[in-house]
C-alpha cells in the first residue's frame, strides 16, 4: 500500500471535500414556525381518535357539576363564577390534565429522545403538543358555556368571548401541564399533579369566591386559569366592564407566556438527561 500526498491530488478533489464540509456547517437551522406547524398536525392526528372520548367525559362532567349546583346556586354573580369555571374547567381536564401525563410517559418511554434527534427547536415541540391538545377543548368549552346560560338564565350575548379565553387559557393550563409532566421523575407522578392541577381548578374555579375563605382566595388567584374564569364571568353581566375583561385576559396571556417558557425550558432539561 502506497500513500499519496494530499499536494498530488487533484484540486478538484480537495475543492469538492471543503465545499462538502462547508455545506454541512453551514445548513440552513430550522424555523420555529414550520417546526410547530408539523409537530402540531402530528399531534393532532395521533391523539384525533384518543382524545375525543376523554373530551366527552370532560364536557360530560363540566354539565354535571353544573346541573348539582343548579339546585344550590339560583343566579346572580354566582351563577355566573358557575358556568364560567364550568366552562374553563373543560379546558384544565384536557390542556393540563392530559398534556401531564402525556409528558411524563413520553419522558419515561424515552420518547423525548426521537424528538431531540430531529432538527425541531424545543419551543416547538411544546407549543405543538400544547396548541393539539387545546384544540380538542373548543366544541367541549362551547357546548358546556351554552348548556350553563340556558340553565341558569344567562345572556349568550357575549359568548364570543371564548375566542380569546380558550386560547389564552389553554396557553397557561398547557404550558403548567407540560412542566409538570417533563419535571416529574416518574410518569406515575406526573399523573397525580395533573389530577390535582385539575382538582384544584375544579374546586377554586367553578365555585363563587366569595363563600371562599381569604387563604383559599389567595390561591384562587395563583391558577392561570382564574383570570379566564373572571373574564368570562364578567361577560353575563347587563354592562360588562370591557376594560376588567382585558386586564383579565392579558393577564391569563402574560401567565401563558411564563408557563409555556417555563415548560421549554424543562423540555430541554428532560432532553439532556
Amino acid at each position: 500500500m502506497s500513500a499519496v500526498s494530499a499536494d498530488v491530488l487533484p484540486g478538484g478533489v480537495l475543492d469538492a471535500e471543503k465545499s462538502a464540509v462547508g455545506a454541512a456547517e453551514l445548513g440552513p437551522r430550522a424555523r420555529v414556525w414550520p417546526s410547530l406547524v408539523a409537530v402540531y398536525r402530528a399531534q393532532l392526528s395521533r391523539a384525533r381518535v384518543a382524545r375525543i372520548p376523554l373530551l366527552f367525559v370532560a364536557t360530560f362532567q363540566s354539565i354535571g357539576i353544573m346541573i348539582l349546583m343548579r339546585g344550590v346556586v339560583d343566579g346572580g354573580g354566582e351563577a355566573q363564577a358557575v358556568v364560567a369555571g364550568s366552562s374553563v374547567l373543560v379546558v384544565a381536564f384536557v390542556a393540563l390534565n392530559l398534556l401531564a401525563q402525556y409528558f411524563g410517559q413520553l419522558r419515561a418511554s424515552g420518547g423525548l429522545d426521537h424528538y431531540a434527534t430531529l432538527p425541531v427547536p424545543p419551543a416547538a415541540v411544546v407549543l405543538g403538543a400544547a396548541g393539539a391538545y387545546a384544540s380538542f377543548t373548543v366544541p367541549g368549552t362551547v357546548v358546556t358555556a351554552v348548556f350553563g346560560c340556558v340553565l341558569f338564565g344567562l345572556p349568550l350575548t357575549h359568548l364570543w368571548v371564548l375566542a380569546a379565553v380558550i386560547p389564552l387559557a389553554g396557553a397557561a393550563l398547557a404550558g403548567l401541564g407540560a412542566a409538570l409532566g417533563l419535571l416529574a421523575p416518574r410518569p406515575e407522578l406526573a399523573t397525580l399533579l395533573g389530577q390535582l392541577g385539575m382538582s384544584a381548578a375544579l374546586l377554586l374555579g367553578v365555585l363563587p369566591a366569595e363563600r371562599m375563605p381569604e387563604a383559599v382566595r389567595f390561591a384562587r388567584d395563583l391558577l392561570p386559569s382564574t383570570y379566564g374564569v373572571e373574564a368570562l364571568a364578567r361577560t353575563f353581566e347587563p354592562g360588562p366592564d370591557w376594560a376588567l375583561v382585558l386586564g383579565d385576559l392579558a393577564v391569563c396571556g402574560a401567565v401563558g407566556v411564563v408557563s409555556l417558557a417555563v415548560a421549554t425550558w424543562a423540555y430541554r432539561r428532560a432532553a439532556v438527561r
